[in-house]
């Protein structure tokens, strides 16, 4: 049986460093809605304007774009003004959840835990920078997701080598303190209200879960449920759907988070458009709850809407 979603429109592709990873999300996605009797068709804004969403008719759109003007709010506000309800967050929340230091402000300012940073420039002095934020560091760029243009510092004098590399995918970069220790993640969805769905631990080889070991590789395990104690998954739940009420993000959202064994968990970043492609942990998590990627992805677009309310005149 169909479902009476309208034209539905699943923006893909895009022009970001992330693109191909997008094609591989809108891909499923697509597949999807067209399993479920969708009348859906596939859009990439790299390659036709907008506005053609609306000579076309398109009633809602999935969002399957990563990235910079697909993530960033940029897409977010382009459909507000035509209309057109949309997945995942607004303008203002996914602008911020794309901005990590900006992100970061938003947590500490909550009393939320994550690692402390410092902007990196040219004129940056690297024996400073590890004197306030210690050995190992992340380096990274601050507008850019898919872990493109990371780095790990082991030594000061590797600082300024990192910059010049993140510098190559964005402009702004950021030192980060590296917290040693069991990666985490957990996808938030809105049904109305927001929930965590159950803790994914990744573990890739020597700790590095870089672009191509999310993507491409087949060593990263991923044990889903992870192996925590009750009372630390909910810590990690409550604290992930706290993140995501902090940025004001509504829909769906991925909350990446790192954990020394020791002290509370950490929040390092949140993501707005997760992943949709057959490696990605929003789907994951979501089997582990009866929930199959078909039933997922309906469960998103239904979500779709507008944003900022508008005025009767």
């Amino acid at each position: 049986m169909s479902l009476d979603l309208g034209k539905v429109a699943v923006l893909m592709g895009g022009l970001s460093g992330e693109r191909e990873i997008s094609l591989r999300s809108g891909t499923g996605v697509l597949d999807a809605l067209q399993r479920k009797g969708v009348d859906v068709i596939a859009f990439d804004p790299a390659s036709r304007p907008l506005q053609e969403l609306v000579d076309e008719g398109v009633a809602r759109v999935f969002i399957a774009l990563h990235g910079r003007f697909g993530e960033d709010g940029t897409v977010q506000g382009a459909l507000e003004l035509l209309g057109i309800p949309y997945t995942g967050s607004g303008v203002l929340a996914s602008s911020l959840a794309m901005d990590k230091i900006m992100t970061k402000r938003v947590w500490a300012q909550a009393g939320l835990p994550t690692p402390r940073f410092r902007l990196l420039d040219a004129a940056s002095d690297p024996v400073s920078v590890v004197d306030d934020l210690g050995l190992p560091l992340a380096v990274k760029p601050v507008f850019e997701g898919s872990s493109l243009g990371f780095h790990r510092v082991d030594h000061a004098d590797e600082l300024h080598h990192a910059w010049l590399a993140a510098c190559g995918v964005d402009p702004e970069v950021m030192a980060e303190q590296f917290i040693r220790g069991r990666e985490f993640t957990c996808a938030i969805l809105e049904s109305p209200s927001a929930q965590a769905l159950p803790v994914i631990e990744i573990v890739a080889p020597e700790g590095r879960y870089d672009y191509q070991n999310k993507y491409f590789g087949t060593a990263t395990r991923y044990l889903c449920p992870a192996p925590l104690s009750a009372e630390m998954t909910s810590k990690m739940q409550a604290l992930s759907v706290a993140a995501f009420q902090s940025i004001g993000c509504s829909g769906w959202a991925r909350v990446d988070l790192m954990w020394d064994g020791r002290g509370e968990p950490m929040l390092l970043e949140i993501n707005t458009s997760p992943g949709m492609t057959d490696h990605s942990l929003v789907p994951m998590a979501a089997r582990e709850i009866g929930l199959d990627y078909d039933e997922l992805v309906i469960r998103i677009l239904q979500s779709a809407a507008l944003k900022i309310r508008r005025v009767q005149t």
